[in-house]
């Protein structure tokens, strides 16, 4: 199976400790956020996981326990944009997220990490003369550390029009402009780009839009393939493999503008005091009420070795 790590928080940033005990113990814990006395608990351990999934905008904080990681297959996203602090404030500088990312990728190997640049918005500084600058730079420093870089335009949720009630959706024409100048420079430092949910737009100037967290992905991270039981996508336009998730909404302490996972900064700041790395639950406590389901688990390696991966 695989495991995901990142589609509710940022755990490597904020939660490293925590997940660390987790793999040590063997176990995790975790509530529904649609149910809440619902908790389900997943063993951590080779057996069962093929696969860790990352999504971070800061990895440094789990660098050092790369060894507790390496008998897992992983895969890990690494987000860096052009944004300042005024937009992403808990975010280290990117020169310093950009040095850890090579390290990333010389512990992992250059199929196990990717590059994302999302989610973009066009405001105030933030041209699409100043994107295509930055993410040119970007792609310059990150050249041979990454095959595979993903873009996605900014989708207005309704938290991120509660947090960032400024910000408008990008015209078509200005994702046209930034998605052929993005794809010219994937080719020109040998990255592949991939849109987001992004439909078949931006195909046409070689634009993989096939997804970006796909089942291939982790595949081709893992140089196996895979026999995955028949699984629906976690909406209709994307082709990821987003199931399994262990984090929790309303814990992130980056505290992006952008943030479709955080509702309100006060309850961030409250999780974030209630976190105990020792516990199996990222917040909070096991109450007598609630009913903890262990998953079916079971390895997904078929011990076939495909020439693509090699």
């Amino acid at each position: 199976m695989i495991l995901q790590t990142g589609m509710r928080t940022d755990i490597p940033a904020f939660y490293s400790e925590w997940f660390c005990n987790r793999i040590k113990e063997g176990y995790v814990y975790v509530r529904n956020p649609y149910n809440p006395q619902s908790v389900t608990a997943y063993r951590i351990h080779p057996d069962v996981v093929d696969l860790i999934s990352f999504c971070t905008k800061n990895p440094a904080p789990m660098l050092e326990h790369m060894e507790l990681l390496a008998p897992y297959g992983q895969y890990w996203f690494v987000t860096i944009t052009s944004y300042g602090q005024e937009i992403e404030p808990g975010v280290p500088a990117k020169e310093c997220v950009m040095e850890d990312f090579k390290r990333l990728s010389e512990k992992v190997g250059v199929d196990s990490v990717g590059w994302r640049y999302d989610p973009i918005f066009v405001w105030e500084e933030y041209t699409v003369e100043r994107h295509i600058a930055d993410f040119e730079q970007m792609a310059r420093t990150l050249a041979g550390y990454t095959r595979t870089c993903v873009i996605s335009f900014i989708d207005l949720y309704q938290k991120v029009r509660k947090n960032f009630p400024e910000v408008g959706a990008v015209s078509r024409e200005q994702r046209l402009q930034m998605g052929k100048a993005f794809a010219e420079i994937g080719r020109k430092y040998d990255m592949t780009i991939k849109g987001c949910g992004e439909g078949q737009e931006l195909a046409q100037f070689g634009v993989d839009c096939n997804g970006c967290m796909t089942l291939e992905t982790f595949a081709c991270a893992l140089h196996e393939s895979l026999n995955v039981p028949r699984w629906k996508p976690a909406r209709e336009e994307c082709a990821c493999f987003l199931g399994n998730d262990i984090g929790a909404y309303n814990t992130c302490g980056h505290l992006c503008r952008y943030c479709y996972a955080n509702h309100d900064e006060e309850i961030v700041r409250r999780n974030l005091r209630a976190h105990r790395p020792q516990a199996p639950l990222l917040i909070g406590n096991i109450h007598p009420e609630d009913t903890i389901t262990w998953a079916k688990q079971e390895s997904w390696r078929d011990g076939q070795m495909r020439l693509e991966f090699l």
